[in-house]
């Protein structure tokens, strides 16, 4: 007879059938919403969780990487709402200042226009139109991959609130000193017309030419000596038209005499001094350097211990120019307005030509490139902002040596502490229009040091004339390093947000922004609250395609998640990416098979629907008693067995997920969160659900769930107790399916509008004596028999006799007991009747040994042709023996052993010990069946 489902659960499962009305149901329920009044920091009764997503940018639609972190994210905030804290996920959106401004310039481009063709405020005011659709698009997609933030907290980088205390911010740091004017090399990026900090000028590998240049010695007369001089070598000869001198090491000796004198400067045709500087490396390349204070930031250093003039030779284009300030000229006429690489072109062919290009040479080289347009940046000597970083990162150094703030994968620490032990001044000025405008006002009219305000000035706080605002905008990271304390309320020290629930606690983000973006949050937060921001830092892998090149538009690699969602819905999605996850592993998937990358969680949900629909079939809708006013002698060894392994599936859950909680299921701030392995939690919940769930103790009880099966009653409260508390295990990584399958299970005393969403994390429930242990002797015995049938190719349906022989004493005999009293699951899962006996049958048969010593013999007689079986084994041992004999052979050959490669003698070895055990099994089976045969 065909066991029941319920027939109002489609047959197969439809995601796009139910995951809108069920997110609608959350938000309904209001189940993603903290309350600041709950948090035990303002006398509540639940501790309070928080993390704020990394706000992905106005310009961006859902890519791989959002639908990898936003999952992780998600599954940590789910854990502990249901673990019972006070969880708040706070999400937002970041205006992305080079890259929106980008989007709006190409906008504009296309039309033939620029933006200094509109003005400002238009290109300002046109920028925001684009920003209210895209960034309220973002925040929908996702909504569609499960994110269960707190919408009604959703932040924005550039909104009104999170502006005022951006500009608090600078104002605080530039009373204190900490943010200064400077004149000083920056990276420029040529083609975004502005500033970038070292973390946005990425280096990159490429094979550029080194070129040695000669720069023939000045005598006193000024005329040129033909016979002396010193070779320089650069990767950017179109630099060298700003050169102002040349060093030598001062202890060099090679150029001690030459120091002091002039050397004439080439295509310029300037002679320009020989200094001595530590700074000069004698042992690398000719042990001369060109000193191109404006284009170099080594040398700009360099500039300022010698006083050397720095003329900049290039535009903010990228084209050369003649330094307005220098006299005589220093770029020729032919060279001015050319693009920076036809000026390298030319140059080095005019080397060539006067006989002054000594060589060239292959050299690999790292080369810094704009992070989002990827154009080479050039070294330029500008006036910005900068922030002075060193005083910043003493605290959050100390932090993370203290362990205050974790670092996961804790391989990442030394990369920090690195980088925050070397880092330099932030430059925070970018010329550009998008963006938080540096709240720093000029007065020409008294020529007094610029004013910086909080808020607006229209007349000089000095004389009162009019005054001009700063034209630059800050870099987008200084309002992103705010983000943990803007979000909830910074600088408004009475905010109940803020004093709730910051500090938060777990940062998850990729390992690409640790510097442009974590390093400066910790730092932030230790300056203005005086506390860690988090006191967890989780970088989770890359999204990668089959060939290892991290998923992006550029290289058309990407997947949509969206795309994914509509195919496999999101709890395929999620699953996927989780389940593939160790901690700091990359996450390969091919964007050219979509079906293939997501399979494993699109067969997972499959499976849990036709677990769920077999289930809720078979148990009905009608009431089902609490587990707990269940008498607990009337449960079964399975009932027993399942109960305590998923316990164990609950403890290790707890264990993935860091968390050690004591077994009342209690939580303190120590224990709650310790670290992640959700690839661990996510698989230890499948194995729960599909192999000791649905394989064992549904298989086992399926005769139990008839409507006149006496003990129905119990086997129904334990199956939806289990099922009830897998769902609950599953719910973070596949939220929707385990939602639908929930809101279906007839839990007793559950109210009519709760949502799993909500509900509490499972926890264990206690001992049950020796009926597990018994059980899984049970489990043992049926994959025996299953290995016996299978050995002897025993059709599925053609039922067995297995006789039970006792060999351990009263341990045997109590074996012997619980067999025969499990004989129903043994008849049902192995398709074998069993019976006890003192000894073995002496007729031909099987046998398999159980852990314990207990004996199961299959007699064999009437099941298969024995004489024909004892035939085949006994050739199949001939041959074998004859194999092993050659191989033997071989290994004890001196010859062999010494000169073949010693992975390949280790190979034979083994081949040899695995050959070895299959011949004494053999001969074991044959000595078994086939007798005086």
């Amino acid at each position: 007879m065909t066991s029941p489902v319920d027939t109002e659960l489609s047959p197969q499962y439809d995601p796009a059938a139910i995951e809108r009305g069920i997110y609608d149901r959350w938000l309904a329920a209001g189940a993603f919403h903290a309350d600041a009044r709950r948090s035990a920091r303002l006398g509540g009764d639940h501790v309070p969780f928080t993390i704020v997503i990394p706000p992905p940018n106005v310009t961006a639609v859902l890519h791989m990487g959002h639908g990898l972190d936003e999952t992780v994210q998600d599954v940590i905030i789910r854990w502990r709402r249901m673990a019972g804290d006070e969880a708040l996920w706070v999400p937002g959106t970041d205006h992305a200042g080079i890259a929106t401004q980008n989007v709006i310039e190409k906008q504009l481009a296309a039309e033939g226009r620029t933006r200094f063709d509109v003005g400002r405020e238009a290109f300002v005011q046109r920028t925001e139109e684009f920003v209210r659709v895209t960034g309220g698009t973002i925040l929908e997609q996702l909504r569609a991959i499960g994110s269960s933030c707190d919408w009604s907290r959703t932040a924005y980088t550039l909104s009104p609130e999170l502006s005022r205390a951006v500009r608090e911010a600078f104002v605080r740091l530039y009373e204190k000193g900490l943010i200064y004017r400077g004149h000083r090399v920056i990276h420029w990026c040529s083609r975004c017309l502005t500033s970038l900090s070292d973390e946005e000028a990425e280096h990159e590998d490429a094979s550029g030419t080194l070129y040695h240049i000669r720069y023939a010695l000045v005598r006193a007369d000024g005329s040129l000596d033909p016979e002396a001089g010193v070779t320089v070598a650069t990767t950017r000869p179109e630099t060298m038209l700003g050169d102002v001198a040349v060093a030598v090491h001062p202890e060099d000796a090679r150029y001690r005499a030459l120091i002091g004198q002039r050397v004439m400067l080439p295509i310029a045709e300037l002679p320009i001094p020989v200094i001595a500087d530590a700074y000069t490396d004698p042992a690398f390349g000719t042990g001369v350097v060109k000193i191109t204070p404006a284009h170099d930031p080594n040398d700009f250093e360099v500039g300022l211990r010698h006083a050397l003039p720095m003329p900049v030779i290039m535009t903010e284009t990228g084209e050369m120019r003649d330094a307005p300030d220098t006299a005589p000229r220093r770029v020729p006429d032919d060279l001015v307005g050319a693009d920076r690489f036809a000026a390298r072109d030319r140059i080095v062919a005019a080397l060539q030509q006067r006989a002054l290009l000594v060589k060239r040479e292959t050299h690999q080289h790292a080369v810094r490139h704009c992070y989002r347009c990827h154009t080479v940046v050039e070294p330029r000597l500008s006036d910005q902002w900068f922030v002075r970083m060193a005083p910043l990162a003493a605290p959050a150094l100390e932090a993370v040596r203290r362990g205050d703030v974790r670092i996961l994968p804790e391989r990442h620490h030394a990369v920090y502490l690195h980088w925050m032990e070397n880092i330099r001044d932030w430059n925070i000025s970018r010329q550009l229009w998008w963006g938080h405008r540096i709240p720093v006002w000029y007065c020409d009219a008294c020529g007094g040091a610029p004013h910086v305000s909080r808020e607006d000035l229209t007349r000089c706080p000095t004389c009162g004339g009019a005054v001009r605002q700063d034209d630059d905008v800050l870099d987008t990271w200084f309002s992103s390093w705010l983000w943990p304390m803007t979000t909830l309320g910074w600088p408004d020290a009475s905010s109940r947000d803020l004093r709730a629930f910051y500090p938060t606690d777990v940062l998850v983000s990729g390992p690409d922004i640790l510097f442009f973006w974590i390093a400066r949050m910790i730092m932030s937060g230790y300056e203005f609250m005086g506390a860690r921001p988090f006191h967890t830092v989780y970088l989770h892998g890359i999204a990668r395609d089959m060939q290892g090149r991290k998923m992006s538009k550029s290289l058309g690699n990407g997947i949509d998640p969206l795309d994914v969602v509509r195919l496999f819905g999101a709890d395929a999605l999620r699953y996927t990416v989780i389940a593939g996850m160790g901690m700091g592993v990359d996450v390969r998937l091919d964007p050219d098979d979509l079906e293939k990358s997501f399979t494993p969680g699109r067969n997972f949900v499959t499976k849990l629907w036709n677990i769920g629909r077999f289930l809720l079939g078979n148990i009905g809708r009608e009431p089902v008693a609490p587990l707990d006013a269940l008498d607990r002698g009337r449960l079964t060894r399975a009932d027993a067995w399942i109960l305590e392994r998923l316990d164990a599936a609950i403890a290790e859950c707890d264990t993935a997920f860091g968390a050690a909680r004591p077994s009342d299921g209690s939580w303190t701030e120590e224990t709650r969160f310790a670290g992640l392995r959700l690839n661990e939690y996510t698989e230890t919940a499948r194995r729960f659900v599909w192999n000791e769930l649905a394989d064992w103790y549904v298989e086992t009880s399926k005769n139990r769930l008839t409507p006149d099966a006496p003990d129905r009653d119990v086997a129904r409260a334990v199956l939806v107790h289990v099922f009830d508390a897998a769902l609950r295990l599953l719910h973070p990584v596949v939220p929707f399916i385990t939602e639908a399958l929930w809101q279906r299970l007839p839990i007793p005393g559950r109210p009519a509008d709760a949502v799993l969403a909500t509900a509490s994390w499972p926890h264990r429930g206690g001992a049950f004596g020796d009926a597990p242990r018994e059980f899984a002797l049970v489990q043992e015995a049926v994959n025996a028999i299953r290995q016996l049938r299978s050995d002897y190719a025993l059709p599925p349906g053609k039922s067995v006799e297995v006789v039970i022989v006792s060999r351990n004493g009263v341990a045997g005999a109590d074996a012997v007991r619980v067999l025969e009293e499990e004989r129903a699951v043994l008849a049902r899962l192995a398709r074998a009747t069993v019976r006890a006996a003192a000894e073995a049958p002496r007729e031909a048969a099987a046998h398999a040994l159980l852990s314990g010593g207990t004996e199961l013999v299959m007699p064999l007689a009437g099941l298969i042709d024995l004489d024909k079986e004892c035939a085949r084994l006994t050739e199949e041992m001939r041959q074998l023996g004859t194999q092993l004999d050659a191989l033997r052979s071989r290994l004890t050959n001196e010859r062999f052993t010494a000169k073949a490669p010693p992975h390949v003698v280790e190979a034979e070895r083994a081949k040899e010990r695995d050959w070895s055990q299959r011949h004494t099994i053999l001969g074991d089976k044959i000595a078994s069946l086939c007798g005086g045969r």
